[in-house]
């Protein structure tokens, strides 16, 4: 793959080898540097020469010659109070916004510079990147010497000031080692860890350059020039669409598939792309929590080299708590130490949420025994405390998997460890995904007979995925494996693999299925069978759509799938099944056409006539809103549609105007439906669509699911094409998620002639 950048107004060629564009063609090291020796030389260029008392200095990513394709500049015009300095900064300035380059500028003397920097830790930072470019060296390397001994006498005061800020972007942007489209500077992990870390280091805090540090930032600086390339332009987050590209360019291969079927669209590279820079992330979050630690330390006056007496205080049996951190009891360390220990450790940590000391986790990485098989009841009592410690969960477990201690509890952790999901509705890796669904069960754990089994079903939901197959049904041997191991009782590991095989039943059932007829009620009674395991699965289902991101959960889905579990406790407890639902009685007498308006539930009334479905979706379309589900029944000649809508945007339709066009479409006005048509002819496109039949699974109806890629206008015009068909719709579940949709259709009927579902399928592959 060839990518050619061109720009509409570059620089123009320097000695230093070539043109600034051709320069932005070549990633690693040595192209930055290239980049960077192009760009001083062309700035000196414009600086006008044997001017002393000012001089240009570069910051940034120009000043440690760390030089992106389409980096910014990051500029300081030094001077000592020379006269006309403006004049001289705007020569400077609008020749580089001429050659569309990016630039954040300052013109400051040196005691400027310095005030700035004593109170602002972003400019003391950006000072200690600070590099000559041009003009007057003295005055350069004076601000470089005087922002360095300043920043190591006021790091101590200025570092809570950087936490904070750190803790505050990172709440904006997500950890990168666990996003499937993190931001490569900004994430928690990034490139802009890297200069914290370099200050840290600066003010003699820790050594926090290491060498493995070294190598995760020049993987991550590749990694962004590749994808400035890819993009054309400055972009630092890594979206799904450009992985394959930028794997391309930096060469990295997935290697042979060992599941080749159950990702036919994968590109070639981004699986392990995004698995190096996830470990990348990984390396430095881990330095940077490092460096915090020993900030907070010298913060709080035990500086290295000055003896202090340690304040020790039990937490947990063989558990201690010292300067802030935990470590192991002396009668915890013996010559054959207690196989539990490191989980009980875990447990510990993360019940009071404080952080392993580094020395104890090395400890028990390489001296804590193999946990026998089965497990004692220590150490899945501890296992059971640490998913359920709520928010000392995350913390504590990317410390243990960053030492190895988790590998050891549970060997199948290694395959999914930063495994993407391709899904576009999540947002986290699989690793992270599992490890987030147990702590949203935490949660739910008062509302259910055993949360032990909650927590650790939620915990190995998805352990299939990746494997060939439907991950819940692959999954489930997988997590009924585990529980073995963790020493659960027979009764119990079954529990666990039918809450793993189960755990998309309730949500897709609820979006998908009429849950007022009896038959969807018996199948999913029968599916679980008691309801200790109904509220199980319920709680699961929740955790798991909130640990999945915004696209996965919404209020209609919630109270769906609680009206779901509302109708299947009746049937468990009593054998009851819902009856029939029972039309609006204001529906069924007076006028016709009939429009109700309540809140996200629309019903109109109108003669009975074929198209009235696909009529009234084509004017919620057109009010931006979108259809959930829909009824259909036909009362003495008066046909009656009920739909339950959510607004597309946000923002509620209004409701005059709303009612007023429904009742001209329920008259059979066509121009509404017209518009609606002209809109969605433009809007087709996406995967392939897919029918699918379901007999059996209603009353009265055969159910045909649509999956196909979402539009404005899709059930108008699915539906249209199934009265056109002759197919005669009661009901309709509408799901969508992400850029997808499976809506199923109640088709009045047996439809066991194979001739016309055909028909019906070709008339509505033809509509989508």
């Amino acid at each position: 793959m060839s990518y050619v950048v061109s720009e509409p107004s570059a620089p123009p060629e320097v000695p230093s080898g070539g043109s600034l564009d051709t320069l932005r063609r070549h990633i690693g090291a040595a192209g930055r540097a290239a980049r960077a020796t192009a760009l001083d030389a062309w700035l000196a260029t414009m600086f006008p020469g044997h001017l002393p008392g000012v001089s240009l200095v570069a910051v940034g990513g120009l000043g440690r010659r760390d030089c992106a394709p389409h980096s910014d500049l990051d500029l300081v015009l030094l001077h000592n109070g020379t006269a006309g300095i403006d004049r001289i900064a705007s020569a400077l300035w609008y020749p580089i916004w001429d050659a569309r380059l990016g630039l954040d500028h300052s013109v400051r003397t040196l005691p400027e510079a310095l005030s700035v920097a004593h109170d602002d830790v972003k400019v003391a930072l950006g000072l200690l990147d600070a590099r000559h470019v041009a003009g007057d060296e003295g005055l350069s390397a004076e601000l470089i010497a005087a922002a360095s001994d300043q920043w190591r006498r006021t790091a101590v005061r200025l570092l809570p000031q950087l936490k904070e800020l750190t803790a505050t972007r990172w709440a904006t942007h997500g950890e990168l080692a666990f996003l499937l489209e993190g931001d490569l500077k900004e994430a928690a992990g990034g490139l802009r860890d890297l200069t914290i870390l370099r200050g840290i280091g600066r003010a003699g805090v820790a050594d926090t350059m290491r060498p493995a540090v070294r190598a995760a930032n020049l993987r991550l600086l590749d990694t962004r020039d590749a994808l400035h390339l890819a993009v054309g332009r400055r972009v630092d987050r890594l979206v799904a669409q450009e992985r394959a590209a930028v794997a391309d360019l930096l060469g990295v291969d997935d290697g042979p598939s060992n599941h080749p079927a159950t990702t036919p669209d994968r590109s070639k590279g981004s699986d392990a792309l995004l698995r190096r820079v996830s470990g990348d992330a990984r390396t430095i979050a881990h330095a940077l929590d490092d460096a915090w630690r020993s900030a907070d330390r010298l913060r709080s006056g035990r500086r290295r080299g000055v003896p202090a007496r340690p304040t020790r205080r039990p937490v947990a049996r063989d558990v201690v708590e010292q300067d802030g951190e935990l470590v192991l009891a002396r009668t915890a360390i013996g010559p054959v130490p207690d196989p539990t220990l490191s989980l009980r450790v875990a447990a510990a940590a993360a019940t009071v949420r404080l952080p392993i000391a580094r020395a104890t986790c090395e400890w028990l990485a390489a001296f804590c025994p193999p946990l026998p098989m089965p497990w004692p009841p220590a150490a899945r009592a501890a296992l059971v405390s640490l998913l359920g410690s709520g928010r000392g969960l995350l913390p504590t477990w990317e410390a243990c998997d960053r030492y190895g201690l988790i590998d050891a509890w549970l060997p199948e952790w290694a395959r999914v460890r930063s495994l993407p999901q391709h899904h576009p509705i999540h947002r986290y890796t699989l690793d992270r995904h599992l490890v987030q669904a147990a702590y949203e069960a935490s949660a739910f754990t008062r509302e259910v007979y055993r949360p032990d089994l909650l927590l650790i079903g939620a915990f190995l939901h998805d352990i299939g995925k990746g494997l060939p197959g439907d991950h819940s049904i692959v999954g489930a041997p997988i997590a009924a494996e585990v529980a073995t191991r963790i020493g659960l009782p027979p009764t119990d590991v079954a529990t666990v693999e039918k809450l793993v095989r189960l755990h998309l039943l309730l949500p897709d059932v609820a979006t998908r299925r009429d849950l007022s007829d009896p038959v969807t009620i018996t199948t999913v009674a029968e599916a679980v069978g008691d309801p200790a395991t109904l509220d199980l699965l319920h709680a699961i289902a929740r955790a798991d759509s909130h640990a999945t991101g915004p696209a996965a959960w919404s209020d209609w889905k919630g109270r769906l799938i609680a009206e779901l579990v509302r109708r299947v406790h009746t049937a468990l407890d009593s054998g009851a099944l819902p009856a029939p639902p029972e039309p609006d009685p204001e529906l069924l007498a007076g006028g016709l056409p009939a429009v109700h308006l309540d809140g996200d539930r629309v019903a109109v009334a109108a003669a009975d006539r074929r198209g009235l479905l696909g009529s009234v979706a084509a004017c919620l379309a057109l009010h931006r809103l979108d259809v959930i589900a829909a009824d259909v029944s036909t009362v003495d000649g008066r046909a009656i549609v009920e739909f339950l809508t959510q607004p597309r945007y946000g923002s509620p339709a209004d409701p005059v105007a709303l009612a007023a066009d429904l009742r001209r479409v329920a008259s059979g006005d066509v121009s509404v439906t017209q518009r609606l048509r002209a809109r969605a002819m433009s809007a087709r496109g996406g995967a392939a669509p897919r029918v699918v039949w379901h007999r059996g699974a209603a009353t009265d109806a055969a159910v045909l699911e649509l999956r196909a890629a979402d539009s404005s206008g899709l059930l108008f015009r699915v539906a249209s094409a199934l009265d056109e068909a002759g197919a005669d719709v009661r009901a309709a579940r509408i799901s969508t998620l992400g850029g997808d949709v499976v809506d199923a259709f109640y088709l009045v009927g047996a439809w066991t002639d194979p001739a016309a579902r055909e028909r019906v399928e070709a008339a509505l592959l033809a509509a989508v």
